[in-house]
């Protein structure tokens, strides 16, 4: 019981780490418009999360999580808008390093691996049902 229990652990783990993982997705789609208020403000910049494994010393078992939210360095596009408050003096203006496409496919494999995490936790559960079932 106690192996169940630990890959229930890991699987549980897995789940929480993707769950924020859509968490920080999320927020990226959210603001893929965002734009500076002021000239020379750098716009929403684009998190990714970072992952960490870690040794669950009661268990005895490597786990996962989100270390740290680190933020893309990646340019910044920009977009001719010289009515825009943010617009510098040539008339643009710095719009978020946020690709939707990307933030999708990145949302579309958090879902897959949560829900694999999470059919390894059903199969556990139903192993150790059917494990009580044979004590009884």
């Amino acid at each position: 019981m106690d192996d169940i229990h630990t890959a229930m652990q890991i699987s549980a783990a897995g789940m929480r780490a993707q769950s924020a993982r859509l968490r920080i997705v999320s927020e990226n789609i959210a603001n893929a418009n965002s734009t500076a208020e002021a000239p020379g403000v750098d716009p929403y910049r684009r998190q990714v999360p970072v992952f960490s494994s870690y040794v669950d010393k009661a268990m005895g078992a490597d786990l996962v999580r989100v270390d740290r939210v680190a933020l893309d360095p990646s340019e910044f596009t920009l977009r001719f808008d010289p009515a825009h408050p943010a617009a510098n003096p040539e008339g643009y203006v710095m719009l978020p390093n946020v690709n939707p496409l990307v933030e999708m496919m990145d949302m579309r494999e958090a879902q897959r691996s949560y829900e694999a995490n999470l059919g390894a936790l059903d199969t556990m559960r139903s192993m150790a049902a059917s494990t009580l079932r044979i004590l009884e």
